[in-house]
């Protein structure tokens, strides 16, 4: 059996998207888990067809901005290194099994796992695709999945007025969702203009500018402190209003004076790394992501997809993406 010039067998290793320093970033060599057997069974190899840029928290890691106090909480799934550098970070990944239990031979498959073109992990952390789900939109897993646990945060209602500030991938996703509750009316809110034509697309209705303060629910996914500002002053009197971004070290002012109090505003986080404490006895991680694989057949969600390169392109792609990248939404690797 062959071997590199490090005397290391060619099939145990892979090429991997590293992080090796405030924006920047190499594709490196990288071992394959050794197989083995893990508490529920057996191991899969997986050929990566494609994965999915998160642009909010990719960049903020790129960017070293991951707080000490988060280095534990904010870790992947299958992370390698410790933050702020070198890491091998990522959570949007489709590929094929080449290896392992019958069942799983063939099979297209979704894991939360970095940039990586080939990877070993146990059965139990990848989850086929549903019949009709191209593997292309498969990518947009993570982020329905966190929509989805954003909304089972906000609890919307039937006829609900609800507003979404920012329309990122997460914030579209929770909008066009929001949307398909009988009677209620959306609100789909970004000072960039550019992002109406996509929300139009999604069937959503699109302002550039905060509207009543009469809302019932208020979503807010910009990542921007303002952006907050804005969705506390959405609020009608009792509502609640959840707070999807993620700031990482970027200190945030919000007014808690004025109307705050006096409407009696609830403001709520919500980080899909925790179920909703009312879903836990009914639900958990693979019955969640499952969903939100099912949520994605929709073809009208390919909107949400703006731009491709290749894997290998990464070092010279991944800080136009995540730096210049205002007009991105989820960018797909091909591999």
């Amino acid at each position: 059996m062959q071997s590199n010039s490090n005397g290391k067998n060619p099939e145990q290793l892979a090429r991997a998207w590293w992080v090796t320093g405030a924006g920047k970033g190499e594709i490196l060599e990288t071992p394959l888990m050794p197989p083995g057997a893990d508490d529920n069974g057996a191991f899969v190899t997986v050929e990566s067809l494609y994965s999915g840029i998160s642009r909010g928290t990719e960049s903020l890691v790129f960017h070293g901005r991951v707080p000490k106090t988060e280095h534990s909480r904010m870790r992947a799934p299958f992370q390698e290194g410790d933050f702020p550098w070198p890491v091998k970070y990522g959570y949007a990944s489709v590929g094929r099994v080449v290896d392992g239990p019958a069942e799983l031979q063939g099979q297209t498959v979704f894991c939360l796992y970095p940039h990586q073109d080939r990877y070993r992990v146990p059965a139990a952390a990848v989850t086929p695709l549903p019949s009709g789900l191209p593997p292309e939109r498969a990518i947009l897993a993570a982020n329905m999945e966190t929509a989805v646990n954003g909304l089972w945060d906000g609890s919307p209602a039937v006829g609900d007025r609800i507003a979404v500030v920012g329309l990122g991938v997460v914030g579209l996703l929770v909008a066009w969702l929001s949307s398909r509750i009988p009677g209620t009316r959306v609100t789909a809110i970004d000072t960039n203009p550019d992002r109406q034509a996509v929300a139009e697309a999604l069937g959503l209705t699109f302002s550039s500018e905060s509207g009543p303060d009469d809302h019932d629910l208020v979503i807010h996914a910009s990542g921007h402190p303002s952006g907050l500002e804005t969705a506390l002053g959405l609020a009608g009197q009792e509502a609640t209003i959840v707070e999807m971004s993620w700031y990482g070290d970027q200190p945030v002012s919000a007014p808690l004076g004025a109307a705050f109090h006096p409407r009696r505003l609830t403001l709520k986080s919500s980080q899909v790394g925790q179920i909703s404490p009312a879903r836990v006895p009914r639900w958990d991680y693979r019955k969640r992501l499952a969903l939100a694989l099912e949520l994605l057949q929709d073809e009208t969600l390919d909107v949400l997809i703006t731009g491709e390169c290749q894997f290998d392109e990464l070092p010279k792609s991944m800080p136009r993406i995540l730096i210049d990248g205002r007009d991105t939404l989820c960018h797909r690797v091909v591999y």
